[in-house]
């Protein structure tokens, strides 16, 4: 007997990239980063890959930072490399299910800093 599940917890690494093909399917690819117990140590990355209607609400409401949840299944892809001709592969989290974790505060937030472009100080150079 075998299973292959997976659930994380994190934050979107990058905006999803979607694809629409002719059949009317979407795919959504994106990364996402998972903080280790201890927080002095980094974060660990997954390359996430969202088909259908889950693909759709990536596309819509999963910006960079967003934090979100999702569960899913651990897959290889593999393809061989156009420019070396040399087999490639890498780990793949086939998500099932995708939950929007952030308040609609975090989103509002992230639109803001995304749609504004001047510099912030970190947290430790805010004066309270």
């Amino acid at each position: 007997m075998g299973i292959n599940s997976v659930t994380l917890v994190g934050r979107a690494g990058r905006d999803p990239e979607v694809r629409y093909f002719e059949s009317g399917t979407v795919v959504a690819n994106l990364t996402m980063a998972v903080n280790r117990r201890n927080r002095e140590d980094e974060p660990d990355w997954f390359n996430l890959e969202i088909w259908g209607k889950q693909a759709q609400v990536a596309a819509d409401y999963v910006k960079k930072g967003s934090l979100i949840g999702v569960t899913g299944s651990f897959k290889m892809d593999s393809w061989k490399d156009r420019n070396t001709g040399e087999d490639r592969n890498k780990p793949v989290v086939r998500v099932d299910r995708l939950e929007l974790l952030g308040s609609k505060r975090d989103s509002e937030n992230s639109n803001f800093q995304s749609n504004n472009s001047f510099n912030q100080t970190s947290s430790d150079e805010i004066p309270f």
